[in-house]
Protein backbone atom coordinates (compact mmCIF):
# COMPACT_ATOMS: atom_id res chain seq x y z
CA UNK A 1 0.00 0.00 0.00
CA UNK A 2 1.06 3.10 -0.85
CA UNK A 3 1.55 6.00 2.09
CA UNK A 4 0.03 8.51 -0.28
CA UNK A 5 -3.17 7.13 -1.69
CA UNK A 6 -6.38 8.56 -0.81
CA UNK A 7 -8.99 7.08 1.01
CA UNK A 8 -12.22 6.71 -2.04
CA UNK A 9 -15.69 7.19 -0.65
CA UNK A 10 -18.52 9.78 -0.82
CA UNK A 11 -18.51 13.09 1.43
CA UNK A 12 -20.72 14.00 3.31
CA UNK A 13 -22.06 17.21 0.61
CA UNK A 14 -22.31 14.44 -2.10
CA UNK A 15 -24.55 12.32 0.05
CA UNK A 16 -26.85 14.81 0.81
CA UNK A 17 -27.14 15.87 -2.41
CA UNK A 18 -28.08 12.46 -2.88
CA UNK A 19 -30.50 11.63 -0.62
CA UNK A 20 -32.54 14.67 -1.75
CA UNK A 21 -32.41 14.25 -5.35
CA UNK A 22 -34.07 10.75 -4.07
CA UNK A 23 -36.38 12.26 -2.31
CA UNK A 24 -37.62 15.28 -5.10
CA UNK A 25 -37.90 11.47 -7.10
CA UNK A 26 -40.08 10.25 -4.35
CA UNK A 27 -42.23 12.66 -3.71
CA UNK A 28 -42.71 13.21 -7.92
CA UNK A 29 -43.94 9.63 -8.40
CA UNK A 30 -46.65 9.44 -5.22
CA UNK A 31 -49.34 10.54 -6.58
CA UNK A 32 -49.49 8.10 -9.52
CA UNK A 33 -48.77 5.49 -7.14
CA UNK A 34 -51.20 6.49 -5.08
CA UNK A 35 -53.79 6.21 -7.70
CA UNK A 36 -52.48 3.28 -9.66
CA UNK A 37 -53.20 1.36 -6.21
CA UNK A 38 -56.73 2.22 -6.58
CA UNK A 39 -57.11 1.36 -9.64
CA UNK A 40 -55.88 -1.70 -8.84
CA UNK A 41 -58.49 -2.36 -5.80
CA UNK A 42 -60.80 -1.46 -8.15
CA UNK A 43 -59.48 -4.13 -10.84
CA UNK A 44 -59.41 -6.89 -8.03
CA UNK A 45 -62.39 -6.72 -6.67
CA UNK A 46 -63.95 -6.35 -9.82
CA UNK A 47 -62.51 -9.68 -11.49
CA UNK A 48 -63.01 -11.16 -8.16
CA UNK A 49 -67.02 -10.42 -8.45
CA UNK A 50 -66.99 -11.33 -12.18
CA UNK A 51 -65.33 -15.11 -11.37
CA UNK A 52 -67.82 -15.42 -8.32
CA UNK A 53 -70.54 -14.92 -11.02
CA UNK A 54 -69.06 -17.15 -13.53
CA UNK A 55 -68.59 -19.82 -10.86
CA UNK A 56 -72.23 -19.77 -10.14
CA UNK A 57 -73.36 -19.90 -13.72
CA UNK A 58 -70.43 -22.64 -14.24
CA UNK A 59 -71.69 -24.65 -11.27
CA UNK A 60 -75.44 -24.37 -12.05
CA UNK A 61 -74.70 -25.64 -16.01
CA UNK A 62 -72.64 -28.48 -14.46
CA UNK A 63 -75.24 -29.77 -11.88
CA UNK A 64 -78.34 -28.73 -14.14
CA UNK A 65 -80.18 -26.64 -11.39
CA UNK A 66 -80.32 -23.51 -9.84
CA UNK A 67 -77.16 -22.28 -8.11
CA UNK A 68 -77.36 -18.41 -7.08
CA UNK A 69 -74.65 -15.35 -6.69
CA UNK A 70 -75.75 -13.36 -4.11
CA UNK A 71 -73.49 -10.13 -2.76
CA UNK A 72 -73.04 -10.29 1.10
CA UNK A 73 -72.09 -7.50 3.66
CA UNK A 74 -70.89 -8.52 7.01
CA UNK A 75 -70.02 -7.25 10.28
CA UNK A 76 -66.26 -9.46 9.82
CA UNK A 77 -64.41 -7.99 6.71
CA UNK A 78 -62.54 -10.73 6.57
CA UNK A 79 -63.71 -13.81 7.71
CA UNK A 80 -67.54 -14.49 7.17
CA UNK A 81 -69.94 -14.30 10.32
CA UNK A 82 -73.53 -15.56 10.81
CA UNK A 83 -74.24 -11.67 11.33
CA UNK A 84 -73.67 -11.42 7.16
CA UNK A 85 -77.03 -10.06 5.04
CA UNK A 86 -77.60 -9.41 1.30
CA UNK A 87 -75.99 -6.20 0.85
CA UNK A 88 -76.17 -4.02 -3.17
CA UNK A 89 -73.30 -2.09 -2.11
CA UNK A 90 -70.89 -5.49 -0.86
CA UNK A 91 -67.80 -6.62 -2.86
CA UNK A 92 -68.50 -9.69 -0.68
CA UNK A 93 -70.22 -12.91 -2.50
CA UNK A 94 -71.27 -16.14 -1.75
CA UNK A 95 -72.52 -18.92 -4.52
CA UNK A 96 -74.52 -21.33 -3.21
CA UNK A 97 -77.83 -22.96 -4.24
CA UNK A 98 -79.64 -21.54 -0.97
CA UNK A 99 -79.77 -17.49 0.20
CA UNK A 100 -76.98 -17.28 2.71
CA UNK A 101 -78.24 -14.52 4.79
CA UNK A 102 -77.63 -14.81 8.86
CA UNK A 103 -75.83 -18.50 8.18
CA UNK A 104 -72.73 -17.25 6.47
CA UNK A 105 -70.98 -19.60 9.13
CA UNK A 106 -73.20 -22.05 10.15
CA UNK A 107 -73.57 -22.97 6.29
CA UNK A 108 -70.72 -22.32 5.00
CA UNK A 109 -69.79 -26.10 4.10
CA UNK A 110 -73.40 -26.11 1.89
CA UNK A 111 -71.96 -23.26 -0.46
CA UNK A 112 -70.31 -23.66 -3.59
CA UNK A 113 -67.81 -20.68 -3.00
CA UNK A 114 -67.41 -17.82 -1.26
CA UNK A 115 -65.37 -14.47 -0.39
CA UNK A 116 -65.82 -12.11 2.38
CA UNK A 117 -66.31 -8.52 1.91
CA UNK A 118 -62.90 -7.03 2.60
CA UNK A 119 -62.52 -4.62 -0.21
CA UNK A 120 -65.70 -2.32 1.07
CA UNK A 121 -63.02 -0.53 3.02
CA UNK A 122 -60.82 1.96 1.67
CA UNK A 123 -63.09 4.12 -0.47
CA UNK A 124 -64.59 1.45 -2.54
CA UNK A 125 -67.86 1.70 -3.95
CA UNK A 126 -70.20 -0.99 -4.86
CA UNK A 127 -73.82 -0.94 -6.33
CA UNK A 128 -75.85 -3.45 -7.91
CA UNK A 129 -78.77 -2.82 -9.71
CA UNK A 130 -81.52 -4.57 -12.13
CA UNK A 131 -82.73 -3.35 -15.27
CA UNK A 132 -84.79 -0.70 -13.54
CA UNK A 133 -81.88 0.53 -11.66
CA UNK A 134 -82.88 -0.41 -8.54
CA UNK A 135 -80.57 -2.05 -5.47
CA UNK A 136 -80.66 -5.68 -6.36
CA UNK A 137 -78.56 -8.81 -4.37
CA UNK A 138 -78.67 -11.86 -6.34
CA UNK A 139 -78.33 -13.34 -9.39
CA UNK A 140 -79.95 -16.87 -10.24
CA UNK A 141 -78.90 -19.08 -13.02
CA UNK A 142 -80.35 -22.35 -14.30
CA UNK A 143 -79.50 -25.44 -15.92
CA UNK A 144 -78.58 -24.03 -19.18
CA UNK A 145 -76.62 -20.83 -17.91
CA UNK A 146 -78.96 -18.36 -18.39
CA UNK A 147 -80.66 -15.93 -15.41
CA UNK A 148 -84.25 -17.25 -13.61
CA UNK A 149 -84.92 -15.36 -11.25
CA UNK A 150 -87.08 -12.09 -11.09
CA UNK A 151 -85.35 -8.50 -10.81
CA UNK A 152 -81.71 -10.34 -10.79
CA UNK A 153 -78.63 -8.30 -10.67
CA UNK A 154 -78.01 -6.69 -14.34
CA UNK A 155 -75.27 -4.28 -13.24
CA UNK A 156 -72.46 -3.71 -10.52
CA UNK A 157 -70.66 -0.59 -10.64
CA UNK A 158 -66.97 -0.20 -8.78
CA UNK A 159 -65.80 3.05 -8.30
CA UNK A 160 -63.56 4.79 -5.20
CA UNK A 161 -65.90 7.09 -3.37
CA UNK A 162 -63.15 9.32 -1.81
CA UNK A 163 -61.67 10.07 -5.48
CA UNK A 164 -63.65 10.60 -8.68
CA UNK A 165 -60.58 10.71 -10.75
CA UNK A 166 -59.98 6.94 -10.35
CA UNK A 167 -61.08 4.40 -13.38
CA UNK A 168 -64.57 2.69 -12.66
CA UNK A 169 -65.28 -0.73 -13.69
CA UNK A 170 -68.74 -1.75 -14.21
CA UNK A 171 -69.62 -5.80 -14.60
CA UNK A 172 -73.09 -6.47 -16.47
CA UNK A 173 -74.66 -9.52 -16.41
CA UNK A 174 -77.88 -10.10 -19.70
CA UNK A 175 -80.58 -12.54 -19.39
CA UNK A 176 -78.18 -15.05 -21.64
CA UNK A 177 -76.47 -15.24 -18.62
CA UNK A 178 -73.49 -13.44 -20.50
CA UNK A 179 -71.06 -11.93 -17.99
CA UNK A 180 -68.92 -8.71 -18.87
CA UNK A 181 -66.84 -6.38 -17.41
CA UNK A 182 -66.90 -2.69 -18.94
CA UNK A 183 -65.45 0.78 -18.96
CA UNK A 184 -68.49 3.14 -18.21
CA UNK A 185 -66.16 6.15 -19.42
CA UNK A 186 -65.54 4.44 -22.78
CA UNK A 187 -68.22 6.05 -25.40
CA UNK A 188 -67.15 4.94 -28.29
CA UNK A 189 -68.91 1.86 -29.54
CA UNK A 190 -67.29 0.32 -31.48
CA UNK A 191 -64.32 0.15 -29.01
CA UNK A 192 -64.46 -3.70 -26.60
CA UNK A 193 -64.55 -1.83 -23.38
CA UNK A 194 -67.28 0.06 -23.70
CA UNK A 195 -70.62 -0.71 -21.43
CA UNK A 196 -73.94 -1.85 -22.74
CA UNK A 197 -76.87 0.68 -22.14
CA UNK A 198 -78.41 0.05 -18.49
CA UNK A 199 -75.01 -0.56 -17.62
CA UNK A 200 -72.96 2.33 -17.65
Amino acid sequence: MRPNMKQRGFTIIEVVIAITIAAFMLAAMMPSVGAWMRNAKIRTAAESISSGLQHARNEAVRRNQPVSFYLVSDTDAVSMTDGCALSATSSGWVVSATSPAGKCATDRDSFVALRPPGDTAGGLSVLAQDTSATSATTVTFNGYGQISNLLPISCIKLSNASDSTTRALNIAVNAGGQIRMCDPAVTDANDPRVCIAGCT
